[in-house]
């Protein structure tokens, strides 16, 4: 390395050793004790609560930025015997299970809270006691059917929409793309609500608004360079790319939804009863629509749909499994935020390729008409699907 580029180098490191030394001394010094505020600001996360026979695990971080010694532990406001491993001091932004052996009944609420050493009470009601699903084939085995009733099949049915779409005139294909777009619209403003709630319950230190912000900008960079060049083409392969696009923005959402539900029936939050499945079938099946509608007048072959397809399906069983596994805020909101910027690149890309097509007719009766029909599609859909 010649001295000019060993000068350049030592100048650009200068700051950065400068503000680790002084960082050091603060630290060594004790001057942090005599700035931070008293009493001491104490937070906890509830993670994940389990439920075995007799016993009630719970997972918990601090996110706060002291350290937090949990002192008492208490069920429906009785006081009762716990451990908690690794220890009863959770230092900031560690993290400590808690056990607890309780004779808890099948169905039955019940609210846990767990005192620290200050006095400081920290809450989590279980709406709805069940056994959590122990991890093994058949825990694999019913979430994958669950994210295969949910997010494959409906957007497989949703593309048998293509022969139909195939025989309308241009000004109808371009009431479907709309129509598409709201249906997009809806489910970005949906995953959006559910990614500002992940995120609120997300440790302060961790600062989840910001994850939800790098999410949404950082999956709208990506999606922008992987697809550029593609989306730009004209024909058959730009059209197909917008439809890709979709799709991945699709699977992304799915993603999110399947981490939601295998959450909640994990914590016996939602009974996934045959109505329940029914209504997310309606759903997700109008995604199958949004993906066909930019290709509606070429001709895929029967393996570019089952790909889509699968793009925009399968991602609902990964989520389902990450879910029930290791269900986590902060994960949460990062997936959710993942979900909502694809989305809003997918709808940009719509919007062009309409635009590119005729751009004088972007907006009409019709056009207006197919995005607002888009959001009652889905809100509608939406009334039979409660977690």
């Amino acid at each position: 390395m010649s001295d000019s580029k060993a000068a350049l180098v030592g100048w650009g490191l200068l700051p950065i050793v400068l503000l680790t030394a002084v960082a050091v001394a603060v630290t060594n010094t004790g001057l942090l004790e005599l700035l931070r505020p008293a009493p001491p600001v104490e937070e906890i996360a509830f993670e994940r609560v389990s439920l075995a026979p007799g016993e009630i695990t719970i997972q918990v971080a601090n996110g706060g930025p002291d350290p937090v010694t949990i002192a008492q532990v208490t069920v429906d406001n009785a006081f009762w015997n716990f451990s908690i491993v690794p220890a009863a001091t959770i230092p900031r932004l560690g993290r400590a299970t808690i056990t607890i052996p309780y004779p808890w009944v099948e169905e039955e609420a019940y609210e846990v809270a767990l005192l620290s050493s200050t006095g400081v009470t920290f809450s989590y009601e279980i709406p709805v006691a069940m056994v959590t699903p122990p991890i093994g084939p058949a825990f694999f085995g019913i979430f994958a059917a669950i994210g295969v009733l949910v997010g494959v099949i409906p957007v497989a049915l949703g593309l048998l929409w293509l022969p139909f779409l195939r025989r309308l005139e241009r000004r109808w294909i371009h009431f479907a793309l709309a129509l598409s777009a709201g249906l997009l619209v809806f489910l970005g403003v949906d995953a959006a609500e559910e990614t500002l709630e992940a995120a609120s319950q997300v440790g302060g230190a961790y600062q989840g608004t910001l994850v939800a912000l790098m999410g949404v900008v950082g999956t709208m960079l990506f999606l922008q360079a992987l697809t550029r060049r593609r989306l730009h083409k004209e024909g058959a392969e730009g059209r197909m790319g917008v439809a890709f696009l979709v799709a991945v923005g699709i699977g992304f959402h799915n993603l999110g939804e399947g981490l939601a539900i295998g959450a909640a029936y994990a914590l016996g939050e939602a009974s996934l009863g045959a109505f329940l499945i029914v209504g997310f079938m309606l759903h997700n099946t109008t995604e199958g629509l949004a993906i066909v509608s930019p290709i509606a007048k070429d001709s895929p072959t029967l393996r570019t749909l089952m790909t889509l397809g699968l793009v925009a399906g399968v991602p609902t069983i990964a989520g389902a499994w990450l879910g029930g596994m290791a269900y986590s805020p902060l994960w949460a909101t990062l997936f959710l935020s993942i979900g909502v910027g694809a989305i809003i690149q997918v709808v940009a890309a719509l919007y062009k390729m309409v635009a590119r097509q005729s751009p004088e007719t972007v907006w009409t009766p019709l056009t207006a008409g197919g995005l607002m029909a888009g959001l009652v599609v889905m809100y509608t859909t939406g009334l039979f699907v409660a977690l």
